[in-house]
């Protein structure tokens, strides 16, 4: 299926949680934090400002990025989970 979000919408899909903690405890699925960092698949033109103009976006495909910990809908695209959110839910981008 092919995927084209709108407007300042992106696509993002999870970095994996880490399995265990620097201790080598191993962690539960149950016990996992929701990832807070993710790759960005796809992403709209830009929002649109009171002119009608297009308002280019900062984060493009292939950008790994940090977000905000409740942000964005979980969805699923050919069985794969992934997240769609805002651009202002998007804190920064990680080089």
């Amino acid at each position: 299926m092919k995927f084209k979000p709108l407007n300042d919408y992106v696509l993002v899909t999870n970095v994996k949680a880490e399995e265990k903690t620097s201790g080598g405890i191993i962690i539960p699925d149950a016990a996992k934090e929701k990832p807070q960092e993710g790759k960005v698949i796809a992403a709209g033109p830009g929002r649109r400002d009171r002119d009608g103009n297009r308002i280019a976006m900062e984060v493009k495909a292939g950008d790994k990025i940090l977000f905000g910990k409740f942000a964005g809908t979980e969805i699923k695209i050919n069985g794969v989970e992934q997240v769609i959110m805002k651009e202002d839910d998007i804190f920064a981008i990680i080089g």
